[in-house]
C-alpha cells in the first residue's frame, strides 16, 4: 500500500490560496493513482501545538483548545468543499498522537539520541517567564535581519535554536529579555550526517527543489536540535512535567498516528507501512518552506527510532498574488472561504488553475484575471465546447449511438493516457492537464472537420460513426480530467449514463456497444468581467488597508541617518555563503558593515561603489563580525540588488 500525506495545516488561522498549492495537487495525485489501480491511503490533519497557537489564544482570551477546535473544523469544511478527500483527517492534540509521540521520544532517549543539556534561554523579568519560540524576537545572528525565536523568517530563513537570537525582546510585554540557564533536551542530529547524505543522494526521491535544498543544508552544517519548550500546551516530554515536546517533533509523528487511525477504519496494518524495513512507499507533499524539517529532522528521527523511511518528498513552489510576494500582513492574500467559495466560484476552477498553471516546483501566481482567462478560454472554449457540442448533437439527433470506434481514435486516446501516467509518476501535473487539453483540441478539430451537422442530411449511418468516435473522445476526456475536476466531470458523465467515480484510467479505451444519452448540461459557467473587477477591488481594499496601517510620520523618517558611503574594501565572511565584510567611508569615518549580498556580488566588484548606508542603526554581530551600519538594497527574486546614486555625489551626503 502507498501512503500519501500532506503537510499539516496549522490550526491558527483560515485557509488561504497558499495552502492549496500542497493539498490540491496531492488530492489530484491520489485520484490518478487510484484510477491507475494503486491501493493508496491518503491522510492529513491539523497541527495543533506550538507557541503561535498559545499566543493567539491568549490574545483572543480563549483556551488553545478552543482556538484549535475552530480552525480544525474550518479546514475540514474547506477541504470538503474543494473536493480534497482524505481517508483520515486527524489532529496532533489527540490522545493517539500524544501516545505515539511519547513512545518515539522514549525510544530515542533509550538509544542515546536524546540527551539533557543546560542552555541559556531568553527570559522576561517583567512577565517572569522563559520565552519559547514566538514569544521572543530579536536579531538573526547569521544575517542581521529581524527574526522570531525559532526562525529568521524575514532574512536568511535559517532555523534558530533556543538561545541563538541576539537582542531578545519579549513579544508579550515588549520588554528587553535576558538570558538564563535551564535544562532542556536535544536530539542528536549530528549523529545522522552520513546517513542523511546517503539517504538524500541515493534513496530519497522527489522534486529537485526539495532534494537539492536539503543536501546543501546537510553538507554545510548540522546542529543538535533542541526538542523541548516551556509551554503547558503540547505533548508532555517524558519525565518532565514543565516541558513539552517541540511542535516539529509531534507534528510529523502525526503522519504515523493518523495512519494508525486510518488503518483501524480501513482494516489495514499501519506497521506494514511505518515499520516494514528501511524504505516504505510513503510520499510527503509539502510546501518549500518546510523542506528542512521533512528531509532532515524527520528522516533522522525515524531512523533513530527504527521506523520506516519515506520514499519521496514532493515540494511545491511558492505562491504569489497578482504578481506580488504572498503576504498576509501586506494584504496580498486570497482567503479560500471568504474570497473564493462564498463569492460563488466553482471549486473545480481553482483545482484546475493550481495544477495547470505551471510546473509543481515553480512559483504559482494567482490572478483573478488569469483565472477568468483560463476558465473562459481553456475550460469553456476548448474542453467544455467539445464535450457539450458532441453530447448535445448526439442526444438531439440520435438519443443513443452504436459505438463503432476507429482504431485511429483509440490510438490517440492511448497516447494521451500514456503521457498522463508518465507525468503523474514525475509529479508534473501541468503536463497532465496539457495532455487532456491536447486531446480536447484534437476532438474539436475532428468534429469540425467531419461536420456531422451536414453529414446527417446525406448519410445518417456515417454521421453516427463520426459521433461514436467523438463520444469515445468525450468519455476519455471525462476519465482523464476527473481527478482534476471531479464535480464537473461527474455532472457531464451523467448525460452518458457513465459512472466515472468507479472508472479506471483504462476505461477511456473501453468501447461500449451502445451509449444511451440524456440531455447534457453545460460543463462550465463563464466568469464575467464584472465579477473579476469585484474580486480585484476586494483585494485592493485589503492591500490599501494593510498599507494604511504602516504609514509613518515625516519625523520618524527624519530619525534615520542615511548617508552615501563609498566602499573601500570588501571580503567574504568566513563560513558564510551570503555575507560580505565591507569597509565603507561614510564621510569623516570608515565603518565596518556586514551585508548579505555575496550571492549577487563578488567582493572585487564592490570596491569603489557609492551606496546608501543607514548609519544610526544598533551595531550587531553577524557570524562573529561586528556590523556598524546597514547598506540599503532591493530584494529581487530573493537576491539583494544595491541602490546607487545616478551620478557622483560627495561621500557622506545625507539622503533626505
Amino acid at each position: 500500500m502507498k501512503l500519501v500525506t500532506c503537510g499539516l495545516p496549522y490550526a491558527n488561522g483560515k485557509a488561504h490560496i497558499g495552502h492549496l498549492r500542497t493539498y490540491i495537487p496531492a488530492d489530484v495525485y491520489v485520484r490518478y493513482l487510484r484510477m491507475m489501480g494503486e491501493d493508496v491511503l491518503f491522510i492529513c490533519g491539523s497541527d495543533c501545538h506550538g507557541t503561535p497557537i498559545v499566543v493567539n489564544a491568549e490574545k483572543e482570551g480563549v483556551s488553545p483548545k478552543e482556538l484549535v477546535d475552530r480552525y480544525h473544523e474550518h479546514f475540514k469544511k474547506v477541504f470538503k468543499e474543494l473536493g480534497v478527500e482524505f481517508d483520515f483527517y486527524g489532529r496532533t492534540d489527540a490522545e493517539y498522537n500524544h501516545r505515539r509521540t511519547q513512545e518515539i521520544v522514549k525510544t530515542l532517549m533509550e538509544k542515546g539520541y536524546v540527551y539533557p543539556k543546560e542552555i541559556e534561554l531568553a527570559y522576561c523579568p517583567k512577565c517572569d517567564r522563559f520565552l519559547p519560540d514566538r514569544y521572543v524576537e530579536g536579531i538573526c545572528p547569521y544575517c542581521g535581519a529581524v527574526a522570531r525565536g525559532d526562525e529568521c523568517d524575514q532574512g536568511c530563513g535559517r532555523h534558530l535554536e533556543p538561545g541563538e537570537i541576539l537582542e531578545p525582546k519579549c513579544k508579550i510585554c515588549g520588554s528587553k529579555a535576558i538570558y538564563r540557564r535551564q535544562k532542556h533536551y536535544f536530539f542528536k542530529l549530528t549523529a545522522f550526517k552520513e546517513f542523511l547524505l546517503d539517504y538524500l543522494e541515493n534513496k530519497l526521491e522527489g522534486t529537485s527543489n526539495a532534494l537539492n535544498y536539503a543536501k546543501e543544508w546537510v553538507r554545510r552544517e548540522l546542529k543538535d536540535w533542541c526538542i523541548t519548550r516551556n509551554l503547558e500546551w503540547g505533548v508532555k516530554f517524558p519525565g518532565e512535567e514543565n516541558l513539552v515536546v517541540y511542535v516539529w517533533v509531534d507534528a510529523p509523528i502525526g503522519y504515523v498516528s493518523f495512519t494508525e487511525e486510518a488503518c483501524k477504519l480501513k482494516g489495514c496494518n499501519w506497521e506494514e507501512i511505518w515499520r516494514n524495513g528501511e524504505i516504505s512507499d510513503i510520499v510527503h507533499f509539502i510546501g518549500l518552506d518546510i523542506v528542512y524539517h521533512h528531509c532532515i529532522f524527520w528522516p533522522a528521527m525515524l531512523k533513530g527510532a527504527e521506523y520506516s523511511l519515506p520514499k519521496a518528498v514532493v515540494a511545491s513552489g511558492m505562491v504569489k498574488v497578482e504578481g506580488k510576494t504572498f503576504s498576509k500582513s501586506r494584504g496580498y492574500v486570497v482567503w479560500v472561504e471568504d474570497d473564493y467559495l462564498k463569492a460563488g466560484f466553482d471549486p473545480d476552477y481553482l483545482r484546475y488553475y493550481i495544477v495547470s498553471y505551471t510546473s509543481h516546483e515553480k512559483d504559482l501566481n494567482f490572478s483573478w484575471n488569469v483565472l477568468k482567462e483560463k476558465v473562459n478560454n481553456e475550460l469553456i472554449g476548448t474542453l467544455g465546447n467539445f464535450i457539450y457540442r458532441v453530447l448535445h448533437f448526439a442526444w438531439k439527433n440520435f438519443g443513443e449511438v452504436r459505438m463503432r470506434v476507429d482504431e485511429e481514435i483509440l490510438e490517440k486516446i492511448r497516447e494521451v493516457k500514456e503521457k498522463i501516467e508518465k507525468s503523474i509518476r514525475a509529479w508534473e501535473f501541468k503536463e497532465v492537464c496539457d495532455a487532456f487539453m491536447e486531446l480536447a483540441t484534437f476532438g474539436n478539430e475532428y468534429f469540425q472537420y467531419k461536420k456531422p451537422w451536414e453529414l446527417i442530411k446525406k448519410d445518417r449511418d456515417e454521421c453516427e460513426r463520426v459521433l461514436a468516435n467523438a463520444i469515445q473522445l468525450v468519455k476519455a476526456l471525462i476519465v482523464f480530467s476527473y481527478p482534476v475536476m471531479p464535480k464537473s466531470m461527474e455532472k457531464v458523465a451523467k448525460a452518458m449514463n457513465f459512472d466515472v467515480k468507479s472508472a479506471k484510467i483504462d476505461s477511456a479505451l473501453e468501447v461500449d456497444e451502445v451509449v444511451k444519452l440524456e440531455k447534457p448540461v453545460l460543463p462550465f459557467k463563464k466568469i464575467e468581467d464584472e465579477k473579476v473587477r469585484e474580486m480585484e477591488e476586494v483585494l485592493m481594499r485589503r492591500i490599501e488597508g494593510a498599507e494604511g496601517g504602516e504609514f509613518i510620520d515625516v519625523n520618524d523618517f527624519a530619525k534615520l541617518d542615511i548617508r552615501i558611503g563609498k566602499i573601500l574594501k570588501a571580503e567574504r565572511v568566513k563560513g558564510s555563503k551570503k555575507l560580505i565584510r565591507l569597509e565603507v567611508d561614510v564621510g569623516g569615518e570608515v565603518r565596518q558593515v556586514v551585508a548579505g549580498i555575496a550571492e549577487t556580488y563578488k567582493p572585487e566588484e564592490l570596491v569603489g561603489k557609492l551606496v546608501p548606508v543607514l548609519v544610526n542603526i544598533k551595531p550587531a554581530k553577524l557570524m562573529g563580525v561586528e556590523s556598524r551600519g546597514m547598506i540599503l538594497a532591493v530584494d529581487v527574486d530573493g537576491k539583494a540588488v544595491l541602490l546607487e546614486p545616478e551620478r557622483d555625489v560627495p561621500v557622506g551626503s545625507k539622503v533626505r
